[in-house]
């Protein structure tokens, strides 16, 4: 992921933990917050923020993005 590659080390960090959390379905460590009127979920990692979906069938996280906050996250 080139976002990775451009951010400090210390966030890289912490994304990749928030990121693994995803994936294993640990949301209860995570601060998950459902997007309005929409099927995403957000969670804030410091200055970044991951949005995603649901997959019912699988019953796991599908990322959609990764991005740094701003006025359109």
């Amino acid at each position: 992921m080139k976002l990775l590659r451009k951010v400090s080390r210390r966030d890289r960090e912490h994304l990749l933990v928030a990121l693994e959390a995803l994936e294993k379905g640990e949301l209860a460590t995570l601060r998950v917050k459902k997007l309005s009127n929409s099927f995403f979920f957000r969670v804030r990692v410091g200055e970044f923020r991951i949005i995603f979906s649901f997959d019912k069938e699988t019953k796991k996280a599908i990322i959609e993005s990764v991005r740094k906050r701003d006025e359109d996250t």
